[in-house]
């Protein structure tokens, strides 16, 4: 094994890289990117500067895997940014404020609200079917409803 580690060549590196590379392709999520292309250049430089010894080639590849990634996690958290619609996703967070039929009588604090082709569980004050009620929470999946009639 210390005999092929010694012998390393630029072909080693690449074939490295490329293989790395290909397992980015199957959903790495980026970590492999990095990876692949610090011995996609450790490669080159073994090309270049042939009489590179084995530990250089191996110092060279772990110090650029690390700066790469860094580069790029940095680069990935000064990116983003607040959504424009903090709601998205979040349905009962974007129906506060909102007034609904109530589709099943709210009795004893329970009842259903209709919301456009759906049905939700309200909470809140009874009122009969028919009645207009505005939601004004949400404890997950219940929404948290007051009385307008």
């Amino acid at each position: 094994m210390l005999a092929f580690v010694q012998a390393l060549s630029f072909w080693d590196w690449l074939a490295l890289g490329t293989i790395l590379l290909i397992f980015e392709v199957f959903g790495a999520g980026g970590y492999l990117l990095w990876i692949g292309l610090a011995a996609a250049t450790v490669g080159v430089l073994t090309f270049l500067i042939p009489g590179l010894s084995w530990e250089v080639q191996f110092l060279l590849f772990g110090l650029l895997s690390v700066l790469t990634a860094l580069y790029w996690w940095r680069r990935q958290r000064s990116v983003v940014r607040p959504s424009d619609q903090p709601n998205l996703n979040l349905r009962g967070q974007e129906l506060i404020g909102k007034t609904f039929v109530v589709h099943q009588a709210i009795v004893d604090g329970r009842g259903r609200i209709k919301v456009a082709d759906g049905v939700w569980i309200a909470k809140g004050a009874d009122a009969p079917a028919g009645a207009r009620v505005r939601v004004v929470g949400q404890e997950g999946a219940i929404l948290l409803v007051e009385n307008l009639d």
